[in-house]
């Protein structure tokens, strides 16, 4: 087949093309090991080599170890060694085909060596963890452990253990706002997770996100890509990995006394249940969603079926109630979440109380 540009497109034609290209490199390396040493643009040159065809067989013979850029004469293995000797800018010299192989050969059974033997240590370091440092049942998701920290230093390195290891999801609290954190380590620590596909969400006080310096951090981070939410006001700082580590303060009424590092499922879900709670209350950052706007350019129809999705109706006793059909409570809810800026819901009906749409 002949495309648009005119050139051949079919398996033949790629085939001869190939093949054209494979016999220009067998020429050019013949007449470069007859002659030795030789300059490389000269017998390109001789052998009618275009520009693009001299660049691909000349990066393929280097590639493949049949040439080696060398001087007039033959470079010396201690020349090539050399840290001051300087090839010449066209000579090369041709290398035997089974020398060249021999070496690739040897070269790759050279990096085979480094990575077994990186391999051996890396087994070697999970055999002692696992046989002397770690509990037996030490790795069973079920398991409760807790740990009281009072050390600055450590409660920070216990942060950064468990955020090396998230997989799924972050999430984190601040009722001190990040005043105490180091901007550029939090962006850094998001940007790694961000990278890797986790989750990131982030709830701050609405008083502390007001402060220009606060806002610089805040606006950063939503940049990057992690899910900010700002609340009235918050009961604790809290950072939870994957639903299976937490960091919480040792009393949350002296957040500088210390802090408890919590692990497995069964406890963590508890913080990650108040931490849920305290999500969907809060407000997305730059969400400009205010009270003013209310509930007053609702209709009756949509301040009732608010109402009863704030109660926890169903969907099919929303619709009873109305006398309307499933699929216009569907419709209505979804405009109703749309308007609140909510993105379930769960979220709609905490808004609509918390801005006073039901009152």
């Amino acid at each position: 087949m002949i495309t648009t540009d005119g050139s051949m497109r079919d398996g033949r034609a790629d085939g001869r093309a190939d093949g054209r290209a494979d016999a220009q490199l067998v020429a050019l390396h013949r007449e470069l090991r007859r002659r030795g040493v030789s300059n490389f643009p000269e017998v390109a040159k001789e052998l009618g080599l275009g520009a693009e065809e001299y660049e691909r067989c000349r990066a393929e013979l280097i590639s493949l170890g049949l040439i080696v850029p060398t001087t007039s004469t033959h470079a010396t293995s201690a020349d090539l060694r050399d840290a001051q000797w300087q090839p010449d800018a066209d000579a090369v010299a041709s290398v035997d085909p089974e020398i060249a192989l021999l070496r690739i050969l040897d070269r790759e059974r050279a990096r085979l060596r480094e990575h077994l033997a990186e391999a051996d240590h890396a087994y070697s370091a999970l055999e002692t963890l696992a046989g002397t440092f770690l509990r037996p049942g030490s790795l069973t998701r079920s398991q409760i452990a807790v740990e009281a920290i009072t050390d600055y230093r450590r409660i920070q390195q216990a942060l950064e253990d468990i955020i090396d290891v998230t997989q799924e999801a972050s999430c984190s609290m601040y009722p001190t706002g990040p005043a105490r954190q180091v901007p550029e380590r939090i962006f850094e620590r998001d940007r790694r997770k961000l990278d890797h596909g986790v989750r990131v969400r982030a709830i701050y006080r609405g008083r502390d996100a007001a402060r220009p310096e606060a806002a610089e951090v805040l606006n950063r981070r939503a940049e990057l890509g992690v899910e900010v939410r700002i609340a009235p006001d918050l009961p604790m700082t809290m950072v939870i990995v994957d639903e299976q580590y937490a960091i919480v303060p040792l009393r949350p009424e002296e957040p500088g006394k210390g802090a408890i590092l919590a692990r497995g499922p069964l406890l963590v879900r508890s913080f990650l249940s108040l931490y849920e709670h305290c999500w969907h209350t809060a407000s997305p950052y730059g969400d400009h969603v205010a009270p003013e706007r209310g509930g007053d350019g609702l209709s009756e129809q949509q301040q009732a079926a608010l109402q009863m999705l704030a109660a926890g109706m169903k969907d099919e006793k929303i619709a009873r109630n109305l006398g309307v059909s499933l699929r216009t409570v569907s419709r209505m809810l979804s405009e109703l979440m749309q308007e609140l800026g909510a993105s379930s819901r769960f979220e709609a009906g905490v808004r609509a109380v918390r801005l006073g749409w039901l009152d």
